[in-house]
């Protein structure tokens, strides 16, 4: 009997021993995937827009190192949420520090990264206290980026699948933001595409009725090409004379160019003394005298015609000719009727053709 109880008394010591070192390995286990912790933590809050895949129990990491869990996710602002974390007590945290949730594996676990700002602060961040929403940052969403590589993966084996999303998550980390508003132009730009879808289809078919209108006048615009092919040719050939002709032009440019030089001191005297005699002619008591004429020049030629035609006090007429005449050389085809150049002279006597009247006294030659 005593036997048997000994043999109890072993077995019952030897499961208790195992119970403890059992619940001693839970409770790590336990401590270890919950982030637990036997130090003392202060706790803090963070507000965020979107916490997708935030759990109880995540890491909270400072470069890379857990130093905290998230004990408490819960909305706020009926369109926000607020994340209740503690970290350990022996890691202050400035008042500039930001909170970025960041992909911990392609499970889509996360855990909240702590940076400091890009001003440092002394004051220590009192426990407690809440990081505002604007020095948080939401987690990349993966399935956005992941569906649009949808094409890439099927043509990749799963290992590499599982690679390249991993370096993608590696990447891309941090840069939600710019992502989002990428891909956010894209779907406006495909939107923009797709409500033009009308437009697109008929610039298409004008640009076909186009093709088809150019293909049926293939011989015309043969003829076109090749009508410029032999300008273009024309051109290359009369090359020396156009340089010749563009020389003289330039000859004749300079020669107008010392034209002018000679030419412009008497040029801006002329213009001087018109100038002046503007001027002179412009003045009040000029422009009186000028106006009065005017107007009594017609009365002084009515008056002139009147006493001529009812007398002879205005009596005109040819006494004599004198001069010469040159007859050039003239040919009619290539026979020459007059050979060389000719000159009658009629000085001299003259050609008489006034008659008696010339005989008067008075008259000059």
């Amino acid at each position: 009997m005593k036997q048997i109880d000994r043999e109890s008394i072993g077995a019952a010591a030897k499961l208790a021993v195992f119970f403890v070192f059992t619940g001693l390995a839970t409770l790590v286990l336990a401590l270890t995937l919950s982030n637990g912790s036997f130090g003392e933590r202060r706790e803090y809050k963070a507000i965020f827009t979107d916490v997708t895949g935030m759990a109880k129990g995540d890491d909270v990491r400072i470069a890379g190192v857990a130093v905290g869990s998230v004990s408490k996710v819960e909305i706020v602002d009926r369109d926000k949420a607020r994340v209740t974390f503690g970290v350990d007590s022996d890691v202050p945290l400035t008042a500039n520090t930001n909170a970025t949730i960041k992909f911990r594996n392609l499970v889509g676990q996360r855990y909240i990264a702590l940076t400091q700002g890009a001003e440092g602060a002394k004051t220590v961040l009192k426990a407690g206290s809440t990081i505002p929403e604007e020095r948080t940052q939401e987690a990349l969403d993966l399935n956005v980026l992941l569906n649009g590589f949808k094409p890439v993966f099927q043509a990749l084996s799963p290992s590499d699948t599982n690679k390249f999303a991993f370096e993608i998550v590696q990447t891309l980390q941090g840069e939600s933001g710019n992502v989002e508003n990428l891909l956010a132009r894209t779907s406006s730009l495909t939107n923009t595409l797709a409500g033009r879808d009308q437009l697109i289809g008929d610039v298409i078919t004008n640009l076909s009725t186009v093709l088809d209108t150019v293909g049926s006048r293939d011989q015309q615009l043969t003829d076109t090409i090749d009508t410029l092919q032999q300008f273009v040719t024309g051109l290359k050939d009369d090359r020396s004379a156009i340089l010749d002709s563009v020389d003289s032009i330039s000859d004749l440019t300079d020669e107008t160019s010392d034209l002018l030089v000679q030419g412009r001191p008497a040029l801006t005297e002329d213009i001087k003394q018109l100038n002046a005699l503007t001027k002179n002619l412009s003045s009040q008591r000029n422009l009186s005298t000028i106006s009065n004429a005017i107007q009594i020049l017609p009365i002084k030629l009515a008056k002139i015609g009147t006493a001529a035609s009812t007398g002879s006090e205005f009596n005109f007429y040819l006494c004599e000719l004198n001069g010469s005449i040159t007859i050039p050389p003239i040919s009619v085809g290539p026979i020459p009727l007059v050979e060389k150049e000719t000159k009658i002279d009629l000085t001299g006597p003259g050609l008489k053709v006034g008659g008696q009247r010339c005989d008067q006294p008075g008259y000059e030659q």
